[in-house]
């Protein structure tokens, strides 16, 4: 929709080669800052800003009792889509436990989950990947309260 809407600009713009045309009908004032505003939204919002509210909202739980491989947040920068990856295909194993054991939080694990897979499911990770990416198992087990506390410090480097 965004992205529609950029291209109504630029075509907009095209079509008034002048800037000071925008500003002689209400359509041009309403184009003007629509395409003012899109740009800034789209810039200033993370992608992960879900999956950040409802970590804050799990991390308390204290009916979550799992080991899991957690991802180091200071892993390097090429290896950062892979990281994320890990920590969602971990938090599917903390929604299998909550359905198991029924969770108070088994929604909010749910909503994480289906973030990062849609999310992961627009961007198609590319089929290389570097030497010095770890895959998931190699990452030391860690409980609950560190793995989240290592997910937040990861989608916020990445939101930076």
């Amino acid at each position: 929709q965004k992205t529609h809407l950029k291209s109504i600009c630029l075509q907009y713009l095209l079509l008034n080669s002048h800037c000071f045309c925008l500003l002689k009908n209400e359509m041009g004032l309403i184009i003007f800052f629509l395409c003012a505003y899109v740009p800034k939204t789209e810039a200033g919002r993370c992608k992960w800003e879900e999956v950040l509210q409802d970590l804050q909202t799990i991390k308390t739980s204290q009916d979550i009792d799992v080991s899991l491989y957690t991802a180091n947040a200071d892993e390097d920068e090429e290896c950062q889509e892979l990281v994320m990856r890990c920590f969602f295909l971990e938090t599917e194993v903390i929604f299998q436990e909550c359905r198991i054991k029924n969770c108070s939080k088994t929604q909010d694990v749910w909503n994480i989950w289906k973030n990062g897979n849609d999310s992961f499911k627009k961007n198609k990770l590319a089929s290389t990947k570097s030497e010095k990416c770890k895959e998931c198992e190699e990452y030391e087990e860690k409980n609950f309260t560190e793995f989240v506390q290592n997910f937040e410090k990861v989608i916020q480097r990445d939101c930076k």
